[in-house]
């Protein structure tokens, strides 16, 4: 009994593990698209083809993420973080908080996000 309560409880992680990625991707989509489509596309371009991260593997890879935009966009990168983490916040119906004289650091901001979507979620 203890096995099968085990396995349903980390079958439950993994479907709210999928979920928060996929609000993950959907803001990063929705951010990148306010830029225009032809510059989303072609920051997954970049992304895939110079720092060999694919779409799908963004919410597994969030720090390379970060270190790619950084490098794609220099400073305007923080502006573009800051923007998915809005939209990411917004989704999960949680309020974004972030002390502006400390450095962001956007996936310390997503790893919060993660563990209050799943902690959230387990409530329900």
């Amino acid at each position: 009994m203890t096995e099968v309560a085990s396995t349903s409880s980390q079958t439950k992680l993994k479907a709210r593990q999928k979920d928060f990625d996929n609000i993950l991707i959907e803001s990063i989509d929705e951010t990148l698209t306010s830029l225009g489509e032809s510059v989303k596309q072609s920051i997954y371009y970049h992304l895939e083809d110079k720092f060999e991260i694919s779409k799908k593997d963004i919410p597994k890879r969030i720090e390379d993420f970060a270190n790619g935009i950084e490098k794609i966009f220099g400073l305007g990168a923080h502006f573009i973080e800051i923007s998915i983490m809005k939209k990411l916040y917004e989704k999960i119906g949680m309020p974004l908080e972030w002390n502006e004289d400390k450095e962001l650091i956007f996936a310390n901001y997503v790893e919060a996000a993660r563990k209050c979507f799943r902690k959230e979620k387990g409530r329900r």
